[in-house]
């Protein structure tokens, strides 16, 4: 596929047919994920690999508030999918990159860092991941783990303190009826000239 369609076609679905997802297809998923820049080097990512049903289960379980309901139209449909990826970011990992030798920033001042690049990172590692479910056939959706959650999935797949989640990647096939509509039907894209300004802001 065309890169420009890859880019076109990239979209968040929310509902997935039950045919299995070829783990060497989700092997070139997290190999292109780690082709991601990253400041220094420092590649502070990670990645939670869920492809069996008890594994995704397990997810769902630890994951899901207690106040919902089953039969939110979102939420069953997300649970049709048969992968789901978990990226994280250490940031302790960018600290210490930029406390090395040829850095030297022995101090590990986070106000150094204009940005948190740690998260920077792990988002475009992220979309590279989206880029090749396109570039397969396939459909996935990204989207939040609910912060009073987070506690509960680190201690079911044994996270550590020093990874924080940035959410969580549903991959699978895609059905013609992909799910509960998301925000593009109720919102327009905006156009270029409203979000680039040439030369000048309002330019």
């Amino acid at each position: 596929m065309e890169f420009s369609e890859v880019v076109r076609r990239r979209r968040m679905v929310r509902r997935y047919d039950d045919r299995p997802v070829d783990p060497a297809v989700v092997d070139r998923m997290l190999e292109h994920a780690t082709r991601a820049p990253s400041a220094g080097f420092s590649q502070g990512w990670a990645f939670l690999r869920l492809d069996t049903p008890i594994d995704v289960a397990r997810f769902w379980d630890a994951t899901t508030p207690a106040t919902a309901d089953p039969e939110n139209r979102w939420l069953s449909g997300m649970r049709t999918a048969p992968v789901v990826l978990v990226p994280l970011t250490s940031k302790q990992a960018y600290l210490d990159r930029y406390a090395a030798p040829d850095k030297g920033w022995t101090d590990r001042d986070e106000a150094r860092w204009p940005v948190p690049y740690w998260y920077v990172d792990a988002g475009m590692a992220t979309l590279l991941i989206l880029q090749t479910v396109i570039d397969e056939g396939l459909g996935a959706c990204f989207f939040g783990i609910t912060p009073e959650r987070v506690e509960t999935f680190r201690h079911a797949f044994g996270i550590p303190e020093t990874h924080q989640p940035l959410g969580a990647i549903t991959i699978g096939h895609r059905l013609p009826d992909t799910g509960s509509p998301g925000s593009p039907q109720r919102r327009e894209r905006r156009a270029l000239d409203e979000v680039v300004h040439r030369g000048h802001w309002g330019g």
